[in-house]
């Protein structure tokens, strides 16, 4: 039914639950697997009084976010694997999170998109937004959401 599911991951424990999902349902389809996490740029405030820092300490603390996220998405793809689905790592740059997922499902071919939804409502997600929300009503591909 799927040859390539992406799931999107930041670490957390939701996030975790949608790619066990996913790890399981390609499995039973034999579908690839593309773990996928969108890592953000460092802000830069230009406020009175806020803390500036040096380009090469921007680049450093940026590059260690990388590496976290790359070790995370590794370590997400390794499991995979041990457990005979075959999966590969994708990861962007960018402070636009939904973009970067439709992006990836493109790129990546997928044919479905698994990710996880805190389930918010009301004023926590007016202030918190939602990511999921974007990426269903964005995306033209299926969307599978796990709570």
């Amino acid at each position: 039914m799927y040859q390539r599911i992406l799931v999107p991951t930041d670490g957390s424990p939701l996030s975790k639950k949608a790619l066990q999902h996913a790890t399981a349902l390609a499995g039973i389809c034999g579908a690839e697997l593309v773990v996928f996490t969108a890592v953000p740029r460092y802000p830069v405030s230009y406020l009175d009084g806020a803390a500036v820092f040096e380009a090469q300490d921007i680049a450093r603390i940026e590059q260690q976010w990388m590496d976290a996220a790359r070790e995370r998405l590794n370590a997400a793809v390794a499991e995979a694997k041990a457990g005979g689905v075959k999966a590969r790592a994708a990861v962007i740059r960018s402070d636009l999170v939904a973009e970067s997922i439709i992006a990836a499902a493109r790129k990546h071919k997928a044919d479905l998109i698994v990710m996880a939804s805190h389930g918010r409502k009301g004023l926590k997600r007016l202030l918190l937004g939602s990511e999921t929300q974007h990426v269903l009503t964005h995306s033209t591909w299926p969307v599978l959401v796990l709570r």
